[in-house]
């Protein structure tokens, strides 16, 4: 069913429209995630602190050095550094994840939903810095996996575009071009080679972009 058929059958709140999106595939399964104690969750978090001086240079064994804790303790989390990397930035991703999805209330109007979730989501932007932007750049399944989150982000995106459309909100525009354009300025801005070119915080510089882009949009349908 389309979202013109959706608006006409159903008044629902706008979580009801978003359901359907199927979520990224998991590094960490939730089970075992659920298995964790609570200090391999510490661990985490400490390598995630670690992380972003770089991580391209670290070994295993000055991981767990670092850590404070034993390599088969190390281990235990992951086989290899990079199933390390991966899980540290699954963890961050599906943190913001879900900060900026229950930030949506249910009778948000589609573009003000999309503001409050997008402005939430670029929170994983906030701490990059340029060494672990660099190190990310070496590890390809690290670039899939967030790849995956932000077509994620780029479908709510969409979805909420359309509702925005269909309600007059917004004129009639490309909704997968501006959907793209919108939720992946917050990776753009994380780049390496970009970080040290911003006058201000990746975050602060893709919340500034996305509220020039939304005004662009109102500004379309008066």
């Amino acid at each position: 069913m389309c979202i013109r058929d959706r608006l006409k059958t159903h008044t629902a709140s706008i979580d009801f429209y978003l359901k359907d999106i199927p979520p990224p595939k998991l590094v960490l399964s939730k089970q075992k995630e659920t298995e964790l104690t609570e200090r391999q969750r510490s661990l985490l978090s400490g390598l995630g602190k670690l992380f972003n001086g770089g991580f391209a240079n670290l070994t295993m064994a000055e991981t767990a050095k670092e850590l404070n804790c034993s390599l088969r303790t190390l281990y235990s989390l992951a086989p290899s550094k990079e199933q390390l990397v991966l899980i540290v930035i699954e963890r961050n991703l599906w943190a913001r994840g879900r900060t900026a999805m229950s930030a949506i209330s249910p009778n948000m109007q589609p573009l003000k939903a999309i503001r409050t979730y997008l402005q939430a989501a670029n929170v994983a932007a906030a701490n990059t810095t340029e060494a672990f932007a660099r190190d990310l750049q070496t590890v390809p399944s690290a670039q899939k996996l967030i790849e995956d989150h932000n077509s994620y982000l780029i479908s709510i995106t969409r979805r909420l575009l359309d509702i925005a459309m269909e309600n007059g909100e917004i004129g009639n525009v490309d909704t997968a071009a501006i959907a793209r354009l919108m939720a992946g300025i917050g990776r753009d801005f994380s780049r390496p080679e970009v970080i040290g070119s911003l006058r201000s915080s990746p975050k602060e510089a893709a919340d500034e972009a996305l509220d020039l882009i939304l005004a662009g949009l109102t500004s379309q349908s008066e």
